[in-house]
């Protein structure tokens, strides 16, 4: 059986190539860093769901919430540059077991997915557990934003969100509900995952400290505005601080001013 490409996954592919490559040329996909995991069960295609697996492979823990599901996911050791030329040759097509302890790998070529696939799939569970309407995670690694979680003083999300909600009045239209900031783990286990989730009940983008940041959403190009917008803030602030100024930012009151006219809900 030869695995069919149909317009709907032709267009989240080309989706996924675009994203790609504008992670590897804001400088945030340096050599092979960097995921991306999509529910695409509604659009892989009936005629996709019984082809014979190219490969298979344990879960580390029953997700029995995605049985049946098919995800496309970026591969391990894979560069985004190349994500951003060829989706398939450099990412999977994978299918989640009936009993939720293993998935296989159907298309096209047999790249392993991610490393990190363990704790995509246990947010991603966990989403659908919930009834949340999210699909997708993207990790990236945003130069600036990284920065800040090195600082003592911005340790905590809420000095963040102030600091960058304070830089630009888009940032805080955009991204409503702030960033979360997650305490070094080791990147890649379960229990990043465990972690990550309860702050994920509050915001849509967390900031994994001293390693990147992690985002979620129904939408690619959406969650990947989420990065673009805080990322902007990050070099405002540090571009002022290069200037030898630390800038004022808005106001709680001005920031506040924003929620009526553009019908913000927190």
């Amino acid at each position: 059986m030869i695995f069919n490409i149909n317009d709907k996954l032709k267009e989240q592919l080309d989706e996924v190539a675009e994203i790609a490559g504008y992670l590897w040329q804001k400088g945030w996909a340096e050599r092979n860093a960097g995921n991306i995991s999509i529910n695409i069960t509604d659009i892989v295609g009936d005629e996709n769901k019984d082809i014979p697996p190219l490969s298979s492979f344990q879960l580390p823990k029953n997700m029995i919430e995605l049985s049946g599901d098919f995800f496309y996911v970026t591969g391990t050791g894979k560069r985004m540059r190349d994500v951003a030329k060829a989706p398939l040759k450099n990412g999977s097509i994978v299918r989640v077991s009936k009993d939720g302890n293993s998935y296989d790998v159907i298309a096209v070529e047999n790249v392993k997915p991610t490393s990190e696939l363990a704790s995509h799939f246990s947010i991603l569970s966990s989403f659908k557990k919930k009834g949340s309407k999210n699909r997708l995670v993207l990790h990236t690694h945003p130069t600036d934003l990284i920065a800040l979680s090195h600082i003592p003083e911005l340790k905590s999300s809420e000095t963040l969100n102030d600091l960058l909600w304070g830089m630009h009045p888009e940032t805080f239209i955009v991204v409503p509900r702030g960033i979360g900031l997650v305490p070094y783990e080791v990147p890649g286990t379960t229990a990043i995952a465990q972690i990550t989730l309860p702050i994920l009940d509050k915001h849509d983008i967390v900031i994994w400290e001293k390693h990147g940041v992690f985002a979620v959403g129904e939408n690619l190009t959406d969650t990947f505005d989420l990065i673009d917008t805080l990322s902007k803030s990050a070099q405002i602030y540090a571009f002022a601080k290069t200037c030898g100024y630390t800038p004022e930012g808005l106001t709680k009151e001005q920031i506040k001013g924003l929620i009526e006219p553009f019908n913000i809900q927190i």
